[in-house]
């Protein structure tokens, strides 16, 4: 009798650890898609992403890159000062889009050029999204907006 128990306890261990592995497994499956890293336009240009792999990018629009297109097609280039990247979009752009100030664009790269799927820019004049913060600063050309001018 008292093997058949030991038997049966075993039987049901390895079945919740097979079946914990399987959800595991879809988990992160159904998580793949929801997943998008950041990338700053040096990374991009240094080490090109998958095809097909969704990511979002960031910088500052260049001056004198926004040409608009038929309807709401859009292109534009994003910078981080080092790289320079051209950005398409077929949507209809934020208020506070502006040429020089910090935006993130989701999408994908095809060709040298991104599609972007969605754009967000800043919120205010001093906003600037924290990914772009930090990639600027990588490349030492960040200015903070609330620091005082020195005399």
């Amino acid at each position: 009798m008292k093997g058949l128990k030991k038997q049966r306890r075993i039987q049901i261990i390895a079945l919740a650890a097979v079946a914990l592995l399987g959800a595991t497994g879809l988990v992160g499956y159904a998580m793949r898609d929801g997943i998008n890293f950041f990338r700053s336009p040096s990374q991009v240009m240094s080490a090109p992403p998958s095809a097909g792999e969704t990511f979002r990018i960031g910088g500052l629009v260049v001056e004198g890159s926004i040409v608009r297109g038929e309807g709401t097609e859009v292109s534009f280039a994003v910078t981080d000062t080092n790289a320079t990247v051209p950005v398409r979009y077929n949507g209809i752009l934020p208020d506070l889009f502006s040429e020089g100030q910090g935006m993130v664009a989701l999408g994908k790269m095809e060709g040298d050029t991104f599609i972007a799927t969605e754009v967000l820019a800043k919120h205010d004049e001093t906003y600037m999204p924290q990914e772009v913060v930090d990639a600027l600063k990588e490349q030492g050309v960040y200015v903070d907006p609330n620091a005082k001018p020195e005399s």
